[in-house]
């Protein structure tokens, strides 16, 4: 038996998805309410199970008779008062999922992210041997995923049998508007700016099959970076625009600029109670040019990623 947790989340309802195409048994955990995304609505061979991974009791319960783990459940913010949220989940619920894999001899797959790896650096490609620091301004979303991270590490070192992905921006179909798919809605919109950053990229459906393979291999006590390509995010908007065939954005975000947008994003949300559409940790985010090797994944597995521009244009197709 297989358990896959955020099960109902974009990355996990595709894993669920090629599981199942493989003929595995797989237990799918969600929290209570939850809605099952449609790609894998009613599909025979799943078996769902309401829990938490903050509850040990539901975790645990989940976790009988199983062999292998995804561990694909966290919370994606990037507003700063989530903070809380976000340290509960993504390192206490991830710290939940090792102690008890470790327990009851569970092979896990942890779900990271490329934001706690090494900063940026000019010119150079980052890869599984930079580690991420606390120099500078960290985002508190990098943070959990570090310190989450951490708690997988740890449960290495005590005799774990796990390994860790480090995806980067993940896209595709099912994301609709939400996640990455707000990027998509942004541009389809009319989105002016740019800005002059860079990022890794990767269709959703070359994760999975990743995780897939990973999992299956001997590799044991490794992380892999999950990316297709490196993109700057005029090329992105430019490919995304065309996609819908809208004007893309031509007008190129200053740092100063950025500054005042997401001030004044966080002057509205005070006077409005919804959530700022900018915050500071995204507007920083936006200038980095982080540029990702996928050297170590393709070696390991074989995997020959889908072309980002087709992508691309099957998400806009998508949403069309």
């Amino acid at each position: 038996m297989i358990l896959v947790t955020g099960a109902t989340g974009f990355l996990g309802a595709e894993l669920v998805n090629q599981l199942i195409r493989k003929g595995s048994k797989v237990r799918a955990l969600k929290r209570t309410g939850s809605q099952v995304p449609a790609l894998i609505a009613g599909v025979d061979g799943i078996e769902w199970m309401d829990g938490d991974i903050n509850d040990l009791a539901s975790l645990e319960a989940a976790l009988e008779g199983v062999t292998k783990a995804y561990h694909c459940a966290a919370l994606v913010s990037f507003d700063p008062r989530q903070r809380e949220q976000l340290f509960r989940v993504n390192i206490e619920g991830t710290g939940n999922i090792v102690n008890l894999c470790l327990y009851l001899g569970i092979r896990l797959l942890h779900v990271s992210s490329v934001a706690a790896l090494g900063n940026a650096r000019d010119g150079e490609l980052i890869t599984e041997e930079d580690f991420w620091n606390y120099e500078g301004r960290p985002h508190q979303y990098a943070i959990s995923k570090y310190e989450g991270e951490m708690e997988v590490w740890r449960g290495i070192a005590e005799g774990l049998d796990a390994v860790i992905v480090n995806p980067s921006v993940i896209i595709g179909a099912n994301a609709g508007y939400n996640g990455s798919g707000a990027i998509f809605k942004l541009v389809r919109e009319g989105l002016s700016f740019f800005t002059d950053g860079a990022t890794g990229i990767v269709d959703v459906q070359d994760v999975a099959s990743s995780m897939i393979a990973l999992m299956d291999s001997g590799e044991t006590a490794e992380r892999y970076i999950i990316s297709a390509e490196n993109y700057r995010y005029q090329q992105f908007f430019t490919e995304i625009a065309k996609g819908f065939q809208v004007k893309a954005p031509s007008k190129k975000a200053s740092p100063w600029m950025l500054a005042i947008a997401w001030r004044a994003a966080k002057l509205v949300s005070l006077f409005t109670g919804k959530p700022a559409a900018l915050t500071s940790d995204a507007a920083r985010s936006s200038l980095n040019k982080s540029l990702y090797s996928n050297e170590k994944i393709r070696n390991t597995t074989g995997i020959h990623f889908k072309p980002l521009n087709q992508s691309i244009a099957e998400v806009c197709s998508s949403l069309a």
